[in-house]
């Protein structure tokens, strides 16, 4: 855990609170498929995950300059509209465009500079952004707390989650190919009008407070009705469809659904049967833009950890978790993605996403204070 911390750390650019989601750019999600993207920008959604972990572990500042960062992203959007990626200094991502007198790692070029994710459309951000400013409203450690002018700059980006929780998208996993209504960006606009009710409730602001806690309940009757598959048994990855798709093991953590509502014990069931390969879990099985995935996403199985743990099965999450830190280098650090049959690492390094499942997993399978002595 002390590894990872400092590894986050480490990406986080102090001088405007920007968070990096990897220090490589085009090391191959695995051997020849092509999957090679620059990931030394920041994320929204990446940097959500990461705050959030370090502020369980009292790391405060990288949160403060963070929301920093993001309140000067979002005053620089005339429309109001965020976009997914941004350099460090908040301008926009250059043009992706290939080096073509590059090799590449082992050889497996293509060496990507840039990424084409910032023209895309995902509708999470605006969930990422708000789940990241809630932190200062709530958190007593912070010398200074949220107040109602933060409230006035979040209340924008819930309108546009109200806007486009139902509107078509490039969703979590980015795909070039294809545009769905998908179920992870639906509940992250739900958690922009949900965390927005809980701050005003808080700031004692009851009109607001009531305004976000109907527009939420508007977005999850949604994505009850529209999401969930009768014959999978489980939330889905996008409207009318039967794909599945990992991160619906956060149901619980983003306060959608209880640990004990059976449709998320459901879901955690579906995935572990079709995503599940050997010890780790893919994002998604399903032919995308280059093909059928063949390896795993690390962070996807930290995440079935922490699911496995909610539903009471603590004993089967410290087992996999077990076999998740023996997956590490031998600076305890990990890639992106995994080979389920070797064990061997592939995919920019290191990366936020697995450092953030590593701390999350370990927190959630201590011991509570009281039952360790």
């Amino acid at each position: 855990m002390i590894r990872a911390a400092i590894t986050l750390k480490l990406n986080a650019y102090d001088d405007t609170g920007a968070i990096i989601a990897a220090m490589t750019t085009s090391i191959p999600e695995s051997p020849h498929s092509g999957r090679n993207w620059d990931y030394r920008y920041c994320w929204v959604r990446d940097g959500y995950f990461v705050i959030n972990a370090l502020n369980r572990l009292g790391t405060t500042h990288t949160m403060e300059r963070f929301l920093g960062y993001m309140v000067n992203v979002t005053a620089g959007s005339e429309s109001g509209l965020l976009q997914p990626v941004y350099r460090i200094d908040g301008r926009s991502v250059p043009d992706e465009w290939e080096a073509a007198s590059l090799p590449g790692y082992r050889g497996m070029g293509p060496v990507r500079v840039g990424n084409q994710a910032y023209r895309q459309v995902q509708n999470d951000v605006y969930g990422s952004a708000v789940l990241a400013a809630t932190h200062v409203f709530f958190d007593r450690r912070l010398a200074r707390a949220g107040d109602a002018k933060l409230f006035e700059r979040l209340e924008p980006l819930g309108k546009k989650a109200l806007e486009v929780f139902d509107q078509p998208d490039a969703g979590l996993w980015e795909l070039r190919g294809a545009s769905r209504v998908h179920a992870f960006s639906s509940i992250m606009c739900w958690a922009a009008c949900d965390r927005l009710s809980k701050i005003a409730q808080r700031l004692g602001a009851s009109a607001r407070a009531d305004y976000w806690s109907g527009a939420a309940q508007r977005i999850h009757r949604f994505v009850c009705e529209r999401m969930w598959s009768e014959k999978r048994k489980a939330f889905v990855a996008a409207a009318q469809g039967e794909e599945l798709d990992a991160s619906m093991l956060l149901l619980h953590e983003i306060g959608f659904l209880a640990a004990d509502d059976p449709r998320f014990a459901s879901t955690v069931a579906a995935i572990e049967g079709s995503l599940k390969k050997g010890d780790f879990v893919y994002r998604y099985v399903e032919k995308d833009d280059f093909g059928t995935p063949s390896h795993a996403f690390l962070v996807c199985t930290f995440w079935y950890v922490n699911a496995l743990a909610a539903l009471g099965r603590k004993d089967d999450a410290r087992r996999l978790f077990d076999k998740l830190l023996a997956s590490d280098n031998r600076h305890g650090l990990l890639a992106e993605h995994i080979d389920p049959s070797s064990g061997e690492q592939w995919g920019n390094f290191p990366q936020t996403y697995s450092m953030v499942g590593l701390i999350n997993s370990a927190i959630r399978l201590s011991k509570p204070w009281d039952e360790a002595f």
